[in-house]
């Protein structure tokens, strides 16, 4: 059943970097659509951890103004010999 409205803002995950091999198949610079309820791709265990992140923004909040850009934050996956690097980024429209 597909969603005809979407809830809250568009948050759009960009893949900054790719240290060794994304067992998802991510590579640098692949754009890629989150929420509550797309996982767009990532890993489970990716998910999970940026989560958090993606509601926040997907929902109105925001980041504290000394860590820059409330409506951007940029994470790392926990696989640490083959980490992924991601930007989430909230999108106003």
């Amino acid at each position: 059943m597909e969603r005809s409205t979407r809830l809250g803002f568009r948050v759009v995950g960009t893949i900054k970097e790719v240290k060794g091999f994304c067992n998802a198949g991510h590579k640098a610079g692949d754009r890629i659509e989150l929420s509550g309820h797309q996982a767009g791709g990532l890993c489970g265990f990716f998910y999970h951890d940026v989560f958090p992140y993606i509601i926040l923004l997907q929902f109105g909040g925001g980041f504290p103004p000394k860590w820059g850009d409330p409506d951007v934050i940029e994470l790392e996956c926990i696989d640490k010999k083959n980490a992924v690097k991601i930007e989430l980024r909230r999108i106003r429209e």
